[in-house]
């Protein structure tokens, strides 16, 4: 099933789709935090009421979490957690009673002045996995919200109808920005509460649903952060949602479904038609975005799926090409991206559509959780696809150019996109940053954004990803140095080691001599 291969590459859109809250720190009150660890007196944030606030000691030590849905395997277990404080808080808007939680975890010691906060994944507002104990052992005051959505699996909007069905725009306005802003006004409040001084620097950390939610930080709220680390942005969710199921409809539509080794090959073709644009052969494409390979050149080729040869069909090549092009409308209007023909496409042309964009047509846009969505016709998608971005672009649409109260409060915005990204099109990502650098001039200064070769969703793919983005992020912001290049790596699993220079966008990494320079 497709649902079990989004957790088991472990995917942030996913990170995870940890919906449940750890209980893993022990319960006894270590001394070097109990006397300290005692509820804040906090103040509602707007249009906010705090219902509760609770504070625990917690040992730390080994923290271990359950497997993800769908997963096997737990995550690694976070080792040498030190003691800390977590504080709960409780929080409803008006009389929807909506429950939406902030959790924020204060390191006993080692606290290094800084407040991160974590960002969501899918329809989870926040991450309550082994990032927390991660940043707490980096000696970050560390929170995260649920924005209370809590949905039964991360990939399912199942929050976003009441019980009359009807919109539940409460937490829809949670989810889409209000949950991230209160996690910022509490977190950092608690923060100084805890240490008798406010944090020098505060920081968002998030990819996919968190990399959405850094840009509308950055649109709507700029002074909540310093610097905003929102990678692989699912930006403009009103057309990405119903953009990523385009390739089930298409497959439906032309009655032509494919095998994964089909898809595969596909893929593969493209890969290695694009691969030595960079001066080197090695399966990772530098330059993804501009990789144009025609899908009809495979016609006539035989793959052997499961045992049985196919023989690629020109029909079979249409209907990838119309894939790869991304959703238009009949008079040939562009609606939203494709992905790049180097990503794997198993995820949104497999045989079950894509969860997140099925969920959203099912939830919010037809309000019934049981909507067939193999029935939608190319007719039916184009009036989907109007009616997200009308009734939702301005709730969640998170793509406003205008910066400029980014700019002036001095802060920072740093994204890295994958260059095979399977889910979010990279495409979207730098249209955007486009339209801001044609809005600004020179944009350099306070957004900056990097695509990784070969890199998938918010992970490495073929090619590494960036190993401390976040660490680059506070160089940037706190001494000035802003990032030409980001380091990664990544370990094959025959343990080959693949490391690289990430370009700052619009630069291409080459091979010159023995290393890659930026072009």
């Amino acid at each position: 099933m497709k649902r079990l291969l989004l957790v088991a590459a472990g995917l942030p859109l996913a990170a995870a789709l940890t919906a449940v809250h750890p209980g893993a720190a022990a319960a006894e009150k270590p001394p070097a935090v109990a006397d300290s660890c005692v509820a804040p007196d906090l103040v509602s944030p707007p249009d906010a009421r705090i219902l509760s606030v609770s504070a625990v000691p917690k040992q730390g030590g080994t923290l271990t979490y359950p497997p993800q849905p769908g997963a096997t395997e737990p995550p690694p277990p976070v080792t040498g957690v030190p003691p800390y404080c977590q504080v709960d808080v409780t929080l409803t808007h008006g009389s929807a009673g909506d429950r939406e939680l902030i959790q924020v975890w204060l390191p006993a010691t080692g606290w290094n002045g800084r407040f991160q906060a974590l960002g969501g994944s899918g329809y989870l507002g926040g991450d309550f996995g082994p990032s927390l104990p991660t940043a707490v052992k980096a000696g970050y005051a560390v929170g995260t919200t649920d924005a209370g959505a809590t949905p039964t699996t991360g990939f399912t909007a199942d929050w976003a109808l009441t019980d009359d069905g009807q919109v539940n725009k409460t937490v829809l306005k949670n989810f889409a920005e209000r949950g991230p802003h209160e996690l910022a006004v509490l977190g950092k409040a608690i923060t100084k509460d805890f240490y008798g001084r406010a944090a020098h620097h505060a920081y968002w950390n998030g990819c996919s649903t968190g990399g959405r939610q850094g840009y509308m930080e950055a649109q709507r709220h700029p002074g909540d952060f310093d610097g905003i680390l929102a990678n692989a942005p699912a930006i403009s969710w009103d057309r990405f949602a119903v953009g990523d199921l385009w390739p089930y409809v298409v497959m439906n539509e032309e009655d032509n479904h494919f095998a994964p080794c089909e898809l595969n090959a596909f893929t593969a073709a493209a890969t290695a038609s694009c691969d030595g644009d960079d001066g080197v052969v090695d399966g990772i494409v530098g330059n993804s975005i501009a990789c144009d390979f025609d899908a009809a050149s495979l016609v006539g080729e035989k793959v052997l799926c499961d045992g049985e040869e196919l023989t690629i069909s020109a029909h079979d090549a249409a209907v990838v090409e119309k894939i790869w092009d991304g959703p238009r409308t009949a008079d040939g209007k562009q609606l939203w991206f494709g992905l790049t023909p180097t990503a794997n496409l198993g995820y949104l042309a497999g045989p079950a559509p894509f969860p997140v964009a099925s969920s959203w047509v099912q939830n919010l846009l037809e309000k019934d959780p049981t909507f067939d969505v193999s029935t939608i016709t190319y007719a039916d998608y184009e009036r989907l696809f109007a009616q997200s971005v009308d009734e939702y672009h301005k709730v969640i649409g998170s793509d406003d150019t205008d910066l400029s109260g980014l700019r002036r409060s001095g802060a920072k915005l740093l994204t890295w996109h994958g260059g095979d990204d399977q889910l979010v099109p990279l495409a979207g990502t730098l249209r955007y940053r486009e339209k801001v650098a044609r809005r600004f001039g020179d944009i350099d200064d306070f957004y900056r954004v990097f695509v990784a070769p070969g890199a998938s969703h918010c992970q490495a793919g073929a090619g590494p990803a960036p190993t401390d983005p976040l660490g680059a992020l506070v160089a940037w912001v706190e001494n000035g140095h802003a990032p030409t290049t980001l380091a990664a790596t990544s370990v094959a699993p025959d343990g080959t080691t693949t490391a690289r220079e990430i370009c700052l966008y619009p630069r291409t990494s080459h091979l010159s001599g023995d290393s890659f320079t930026c072009r």
